[in-house]
C-alpha cells in the first residue's frame, strides 16, 4: 500500500496543469529565481495545446469581431516565438481566395492593411494580391475564383512548444511532474498544503507551497473547488475539431477559406504528405479528457473544403482527426465561434495566493504566462523583472534564427542523413540536433526502425529528455508519426519505450 512522503516538499509555486499555459508560467517563474513544481495528471501537452490548428497567429478573423487588442498581443508575440524558437515556428505564406458572394474585395483589403500594420512585422512580408490564373495555388481551386490575397502567419509544433517549455523551466530548477495529479488542496498559514498522486506508482506526495497557479484549462473550476473555493469567472468549453487528408495539392502555400457561416477553415500542409483541415466550433458540455469528431463535423469540413477545391473532400479521405476542448472565457457571446480568444487572469489571496488563468490561446502563451507571474510578484515577493522575451527555447539558440542555413550545415555534419530525415530532426530539434546524432555515422547507427523515419535513436532522446513514457506521446505529440508507422511498428515501439523507460 502506497505510504505519505515522511516530509512535504516544500516550493514557492505550485502549477497545476501541463498545457501551454502551465509550462510557460513554470519557466517564467523559475528563470525569476522560485521554487517551482508542476504537475499533470496526463502527459505534457496531452490535450487542448496539441490538439490545435497548429498556427502561430494574429487571428485575422479577430479583426470582425473588433478585437483590435487581442490581434495587436497575437502579432507582437508572433515574431518574439519565430526568434525564439525558428526551429519549431516558421513562417507561411496564406492564400485567401476571395469569394464573391462573402466579404467585398475592399473589406479583404482593409482588413489586411491592419493586420500587415497592427503589431509590427519585422520578420515577415506584407500582404499582397494575386492572379489565381498564374499563380501556382490557383491550380487547385475551381475555376471560378481568380483573385486572392496572400498574406503572413506561422505555423508551430504545438505540443512541442509545450514540452520545450517544460524543458527550459526544469533547466532553471523546476520540478516538472508528468502523470502526477493534485487531489488535494488546503490553506495552510499563508500558503497551501497540497497532495499530489503519482498515476504511475500510486505514491502520495506532500506539497507545501507558497501559492498555487491554477491552468488546468478545461478543469480549471475543478481545481479551484479542490481548495474549496468556486470560479468567479465562467469557463465556455468549445471543441475543435480538425481532419487530415491525404495531399490536396503539391505547393507549400496554406489556404484560408472564408465559409458561408461567417468562419473560416484552414487548408494546411501538414508532415509533408497531407493536408491539415479545420476547425469547427461546437459548444460541448461532457468530460473534456473524452472527446472525438463527430460525423456532422466531418461533413461540415468536407463542405466547407469543396466550395474551394477542384477535386472534391469527403468523408471516406480522412486519414486521421483530432478534437481538443478550448477552455475560453465566457463573454457571453451569441455563439461559439465568436467568444474571445483573449485571456483573463484571477489572483484570489485569501485564504492563500491562487491564480486561475481562463482562457487563452497558444500564440500568447508567453505573455499570458510573464503577466501571472508579475501577478504574483506581490504575495510572494518577486523582485525580478520577466526574462523571456529574449530567450530562446531549448534547440531555438539559431543564429539571426535562420533555419535554412542551419540546415545546410548540418548536412555537411551528417552527410549521410536522407535530406527529409535531416528536415525532421532540424524541425523538431534545432541545435540539438548534433547531441541526439551523437556517435552516429550511418542510419543504421540510429537503431531500431519502428517505420516512418522514428529511430531508437530518436525515442531514446525522447525517453531520457522529454518525459515521453508511452507510444502515444511519441507517436502523436513529440512527432507525427503515427501517421506512418503501421500496427506492427507501433506495438513494437511501445515495448521499446517500456523497456528504456525501466532502463532511466
Amino acid at each position: 500500500m502506497a505510504s505519505e512522503s515522511p516530509a512535504p516538499r516544500k516550493v514557492d509555486l505550485l502549477v497545476i496543469g501541463g498545457g501551454i499555459n502551465g509550462a510557460g508560467i513554470a519557466r517564467d517563474a523559475a528563470g525569476r529565481g522560485l521554487e517551482v513544481l508542476l504537475c499533470e495528471r496526463d502527459d505534457l501537452g496531452a490535450h487542448t495545446s496539441s490538439a490545435s490548428t497548429k498556427l502561430i497567429h494574429g487571428g485575422l478573423r479577430y479583426l470582425e469581431q473588433y478585437d483590435f487588442r487581442l490581434v495587436r498581443h497575437s502579432l507582437r508575440e508572433r515574431e518574439v516565438l519565430l526568434r525564439n524558437a525558428p526551429h519549431i515556428v516558421w513562417p507561411l505564406r496564406f492564400v485567401l481566395p476571395h469569394h464573391a458572394g462573402l466579404r467585398p474585395w475592399w473589406m479583404i483589403r482593409l482588413g489586411l492593411f491592419l493586420y500587415d500594420r497592427l503589431g509590427g512585422r519585422d520578420l515577415l512580408p506584407p500582404s499582397a494580391s494575386i492572379d489565381l490564373r498564374r499563380h501556382e495555388s490557383g491550380q487547385a481551386l475551381q475555376s471560378r475564383y481568380r483573385r486572392a490575397f496572400e498574406y503572413s502567419d506561422c505555423w508551430v509544433q504545438d505540443s512541442r512548444l509545450v514540452v520545450l517549455n517544460a524543458r527550459d523551466a526544469q533547466a532553471r530548477g523546476a520540478d516538472i511532474r508528468t502523470r502526477t495529479e493534485c487531489v488535494s488542496l488546503s490553506p495552510r498559514g499563508s500558503g497551501w498544503d497540497a497532495v499530489l498522486v503519482d498515476r504511475l506508482s500510486g505514491k502520495h506526495i506532500a506539497v507545501r507551497t507558497r501559492s498555487v497557479a491554477n491552468a488546468a484549462g478545461p478543469w480549471v473550476a475543478h481545481a479551484r473547488s479542490l481548495a474549496g473555493g468556486g470560479a468567479k469567472q465562467e469557463v465556455r468549453l468549445v471543441k475543435g475539431s480538425h481532419i487530415v487528408v491525404r495531399r490536396l495539392f503539391d505547393h507549400a502555400y496554406p489556404y484560408i477559406f472564408q465559409s458561408g457561416d461567417g468562419r473560416v477553415l484552414f487548408a494546411i500542409p501538414f508532415e509533408e504528405d497531407y493536408t491539415l483541415l479545420g476547425t469547427t466550433d461546437v459548444d460541448f458540455a461532457g468530460e473534456p479528457g473524452r472527446v472525438g469528431i463527430s460525423p456532422d463535423e466531418i461533413d461540415y469540413i468536407c463542405r466547407a473544403a469543396n466550395l474551394y477545391f477542384e477535386s472534391p473532400v469527403t468523408p471516406d479521405d480522412v486519414v486521421w482527426s483530432y478534437s481538443g476542448i478550448r477552455p475560453l472565457f465566457d463573454d457571453r457571446a451569441e455563439k461559439a465561434s465568436e467568444v474571445t480568444r483573449d485571456y483573463v487572469l484571477e489572483l484570489d489571496r485569501e485564504p492563500a495566493p491562487m491564480l486561475s488563468v481562463y482562457g487563452g490561446k497558444i500564440t500568447t502563451y508567453r505573455r499570458l504566462a510573464e503577466q501571472a507571474v508579475d501577478l504574483l510578484s506581490g504575495p510572494l515577493g518577486i523582485d525580478r523583472p520577466g526574462w523571456t522575451r529574449d530567450a530562446p527555447l531549448p534547440g531555438g539558440d539559431i543564429p539571426d534564427a535562420d533555419i535554412a542555413s542551419f540546415a545546410a550545415q548540418c548536412m555537411l555534419r551528417h552527410p549521410w542523413l536522407p535530406e527529409r530525415l535531416l528536415r525532421h530532426f532540424v524541425r523538431h530539434y534545432g541545435t540539438e540536433t548534433d547531441e541526439l546524432l551523437a556517435g552516429c555515422g550511418s542510419v543504421g547507427d540510429l537503431g531500431e526502425h519502428f517505420g516512418a523515419g522514428l529511430y531508437a535513436a530518436e525515442v531514446e532522446h525522447l525517453v531520457r529528455r522529454e518525459w515521453a513514457r508511452t507510444a502515444e506521446d511519441i507517436l502523436w505529440r513529440r512527432t507525427r508519426k503515427g501517421l506512418g508507422v503501421s500496427t506492427d511498428g507501433a506495438e513494437r515501439l511501445g515495448a521499446y519505450v517500456q523497456r528504456a523507460c525501466g532502463a532511466s
